[in-house]
């Protein structure tokens, strides 16, 4: 008796020690706000991935878990669900085949001899890029430098939900559904599901052109809970409506899908061969330039943004003017809306050698109501990923 009572005092300090996460939250609890002590009421989920490379070049993760004991809830991705679109596009490209069909060529929407159906909308320049044209190319680094919501939707549009989601299923990434649009009024379910025609211009030839579709994909996903959620929520007219918000046909991906894409881009190697993205080493490039820059360092497209617009872990509760140290480097997608704040990173220290992967999602919504722009972002959310972050890079670089 007297030895399973003392099993069952050390245990949780064991399961600790196996879990650095777990125990840095612990050994910090006094010094972080209000989230600690509360995980399942913000609905808090994090992985933490530690990063084992072998003398032969080989990968190995060391995954770690800590927040809210029930992962089967749902939670609104917001923005994030524009990497694996930004991702798809390139490897769509590759699947094609087409000769004269690149990232850099140039992209159209909503041309043609039929218009396409309303509320889309056309798009034949892009002001921001040196050219004054779109492209795949483009619209993967406007996605990562400042989460532009047009560059997802025109992407959207291209590849359409079926392609999305079958292309992520075959690459092992299960149970999420990328469902529509985002920050675009005017839409609808039904709306969302007819896509623009599309056409890219090399020269004066047309290496590839589609007309515009009916996708009719959807997936309920039955396994994942409340997809109703809250007591109440404020119409666009700006009417309270005392019911449940209804997510059943908004995106969604998992905190284990964003942490298995992030893995994908970042360290394919450790990934098996048959789950790997198809893309080359030019659209890897890509894609890594582009999660890791800060807005400051793009000259296409130039923006006028602090270094932490789109970096939470770390630096998200942090004043505009820091300056993230250029040894840091965070590859990595936000997504803020609906009191929902969420980021997948591959974080990097170039002077201890640190490297890992942090996911986390929080919620702030303490009234429970959607859609009215009342949530605790600044005072709960963001600190949640800076004092965590930096708590975290701090274990790492001691590791080392």
């Amino acid at each position: 008796m007297k030895y399973l009572l003392l099993l069952l005092l050390v245990s949780p300090w064991v399961m600790a020690a196996q879990n650095p996460l777990a125990a840095i939250i612990a050994e910090n609890r006094s010094t972080f706000s209000a989230w600690v002590d509360h995980p399942d009421a913000y609905e808090i989920q994090v992985l933490y991935s530690e990063i084992e490379r072998g003398p032969d070049g080989s990968v190995r993760l060391k995954t770690h878990r800590w927040g809210a004991r029930d992962t089967s809830q749902y939670f609104y991705p917001a923005s994030t669900v524009k990497m694996p679109a930004a991702v798809l596009a390139l490897q769509y490209l590759n699947e094609l085949g087409v000769q004269g069909l690149d990232p850099h060529t140039l992209l159209f929407h909503g041309t043609g001899s039929a218009p396409a159906s309303a509320p889309q909308t056309p798009v034949t320049q892009d002001s921001s890029a040196v050219s004054g044209y779109p492209s795949i190319a483009h619209y993967v680094r406007k996605i990562f430098l400042v989460s532009d919501n047009d560059a997802y939707n025109r992407l959207f549009e291209f590849l359409g939900p079926t392609y999305l989601n079958h292309a992520l299923q075959r690459a092992g990434i299960r149970g999420g559904r990328l469902q529509h649009r985002v920050g675009v009024g005017g839409f609808d379910t039904e709306t969302h599901a007819w896509l623009n025609p599309v056409r890219f211009v090399n020269g004066m030839e047309t290496p590839y052109q589609i007309g515009e579709r009916h996708d009719r994909y959807y997936d309920p996903l039955p396994q994942v809970a409340g997809q109703q959620r809250g007591t109440g929520y404020t119409t666009n007219d700006g009417e309270l409506v005392n019911e449940p918000f209804d997510f059943s046909h908004k995106n969604y991906l998992s905190v284990r899908n964003l942490h298995d894409i992030v893995l994908r881009v970042v360290l394919p190697e450790a990934v098996p061969e048959h789950h790997r993205f198809r893309l080359t080493p030019q659209d890897y490039a890509l894609l890594r330039q582009a999660m890791g820059e800060r807005p400051r360092e793009s000259t296409s497209p130039v923006y006028d943004k602090p270094d932490n617009y789109v970096k939470f872990w770390l630096y998200g509760d942090q004043p505009e003017e820091t300056v993230i140290p250029p040894e840091i480097r965070i590859l990595n997608k936000v997504g803020w809306a609906y009191g929902y704040l969420t980021d997948a990173a591959y974080i990097t220290d170039e002077t201890s050698g640190a490297e890992f992967l942090l996911v986390g999602t929080i919620h702030v919504n303490k009234n429970r109501i959607f859609n009215d722009g009342v949530y605790e972002y600044e005072e709960i959310g963001l600190p949640f990923f800076g004092e965590l972050g930096r708590a975290m890079l701090a274990y790492e670089r001691a590791k080392r």
